[in-house]
């Protein structure tokens, strides 16, 4: 069956976000005071063949482990769905 993995790769909350710090004060100097701690991420979309969906977020976990994600300043987040 086909599944697609949609994976959240975000910083970890515990570390600075350089690149959310630089977008916070940008939005700040554009007027949108209101807005605060921005963190930026990333989003991946794999498209996976396997047996089940469990075996497919499997795959897609294993992904992030080895490849996608950097343990030491990332989380993930994995979601399945057929299709």
């Amino acid at each position: 069956m086909k599944y697609t993995a949609h994976i959240k790769v975000m910083p970890l909350k515990e570390l600075l976000d350089p690149q959310g710090k630089a977008v916070n004060s940008s939005l700040h100097n554009l007027g949108l005071t209101g807005v605060n701690d921005v963190r930026i991420g990333k989003h991946i979309a794999l498209s996976i063949e396997a047996n089940s969906k469990e075996d497919a977020t499997q795959m897609a976990t294993e992904a992030c482990k080895k490849l996608l994600a950097n343990p030491v300043m990332e989380a993930f987040e994995v979601t399945v769905a057929e299709g």
